[in-house]
C-alpha cells in the first residue's frame, strides 16, 4: 500500500477543518499540476497520507486516509485534473517541521525535502515510517 502527502494552506483548509467533516471527509480538490494529478490519479482506497500545512507553518500535522479514489475535480470546469475525498485519521502527536525532514538524513531523498513546493506526493514506506517515530506516532 502506497503513502502520500498532502499539502494546503491552513487558512484555506487546516487540519482542523479537515477533523470536522468527520467519517464523510472531504474531497481534495483544486490541485492544478500534472505531475500532482498522476499522484492523485494513482492514490487507492484505503492508502494513507501526511496532511501538511504549508506557508508560515511548514510542517506535518495529522494522518489521513482515501476514502474515494480519482475521480473529476468538481472546481475544474476544463476536466483536466482529479480529486480524491480523504478523512481525517489521527493527529502527529508532535508535528514534524519541513526543517527537521531537510536535517534528516535518512529522508534527503524524500520528494518533500527535494521539491517542497508539489501539492501531492509519494511518500516511500520508509520515510513513513520515520516521519512517524519523528512525529510520536511510533
Amino acid at each position: 500500500m502506497a503513502h502520500w502527502l498532502l499539502k494546503t494552506e491552513p487558512e484555506e483548509f487546516s487540519w482542523d477543518d479537515q477533523v470536522a467533516r468527520g467519517a464523510k471527509g472531504e474531497p481534495w480538490s483544486g490541485v492544478r499540476n500534472f505531475m500532482a494529478r498522476g499522484n492523485l490519479k494513482a492514490m487507492r482506497q484505503g492508502e494513507r497520507a501526511f496532511f501538511y500545512h504549508t506557508g508560515k507553518e511548514k510542517r506535518i500535522v495529522g494522518v489521513v486516509e482515501v476514502i474515494k479514489e480519482a475521480y473529476p475535480d468538481p472546481t475544474d470546469e476544463k476536466g483536466i485534473f482529479k480529486a480524491v475525498d480523504v478523512r481525517a485519521i489521527e493527529p502527529l502527536p508532535r508535528p514534524v517541521t519541513l526543517a527537521e525532514v531537510k536535517a534528516e538524513p535518512r529522508l534527503k531523498d524524500m520528494v518533500l525535502a527535494r521539491q517542497p513546493r508539489l501539492s501531492v506526493q509519494p511518500v516511500t514506506d520508509r520515510e513513513w515510517d520515520i516521519v512517524c517515530r519523528m512525529g510520536g506516532m511510533r
